[in-house]
C-alpha cells in the first residue's frame, strides 16, 4: 500500500524555521504517523522570504481578513504572504495531498483560534492564518488538523480516518468501474488495499 502524503507544517518535523531558530518537534507526528504517511513540509513564512531568525508576526484588524504584520515594527505583509499562499497552493494541487497538519496559534499556518489583535491591542483567539485560510479555501475537502488537536486520541483518531478514508475515495474515483465502486463505498464494502 503506498503511503498517504500529507502536508505540514516545516516546524512539526523539528526543522529549524521558527521566528527564533527554533523547530516545534512532535514526536508523535514524525516518528509514530510518519511511518505510514509521506509528509509534504511546507514553512510559507520561510518560502516567503523572511530569514531566521525573523520578527514576530501578528493578525489585527477585521477577524474574517486580518493584516498580517510584524509585532514590533507594523510592517504590512498581508499582500506578500497571500500571494505565496496562492502560488503554493496551486504548485500543490499535484503533490496527491490527503490532509494537512498546521502549527497551532500561527498567524500564519494556525487553522483557527489564532490570536486577532484589534484596534486598542487586545487579542481575541478568532483568526485563521493566513496561509492555512488560503488552502482551506483552495482544498475544502481535504483534511486538516493542528498539531496541538491531535493529543487528543478522539480527535487523532478522527484525523486518521479522515485522511484515509479521503485516499480511498480518490482511489474509488480514479477507478474504471467508479459508479460502481463508489456505491461500494458509500454502503460501507470498502478494501483496504
Amino acid at each position: 500500500m503506498r503511503k498517504i502524503r500529507i502536508g505540514i507544517s516545516t516546524c512539526l518535523l523539528g526543522e529549524n524555521v521558527r521566528y527564533n531558530g527554533g523547530h516545534s518537534l512532535d514526536r508523535f507526528l514524525r516518528d509514530t504517523l510518519g511511518k505510514y504517511v509521506e509528509y509534504m513540509p511546507v514553512c510559507p513564512e520561510v518560502e516567503c522570504g523572511f530569514g531566521i531568525p525573523r520578527e514576530t508576526f501578528r493578525l489585527i484588524g477585521d477577524p474574517k481578513q486580518p493584516r498580517l504584520v510584524t509585532s514590533h515594527t507594523g510592517v504590512d505583509h498581508t499582500d506578500r504572504m497571500e500571494v505565496l499562499a496562492r502560488k503554493r497552493v496551486v504548485g500543490l494541487e499535484n503533490d496527491d495531498l490527503c490532509g494537512f497538519i498546521f502549527k497551532s496559534d500561527s498567524p500564519s499556518s494556525g487553522m483557527e483560534r489564532v490570536k486577532v489583535y484589534n484596534d486598542k491591542g487586545v487579542p481575541q483567539k478568532i483568526g485563521v492564518g493566513v496561509f492555512a485560510r488560503v488552502f482551506m479555501e483552495h482544498f475544502p475537502l481535504i483534511p486538516v488538523e493542528e498539531d496541538g488537536r491531535l493529543h487528543d486520541p478522539i480527535l487523532r483518531e478522527n484525523f486518521i480516518d479522515r485522511i484515509f478514508t479521503y485516499r480511498y475515495y480518490r482511489d474509488v474515483m480514479e477507478e474504471k468501474e467508479r459508479i460502481r465502486s463508489l456505491v461500494d463505498f458509500h454502503t460501507c464494502k470498502i478494501r483496504i488495499r
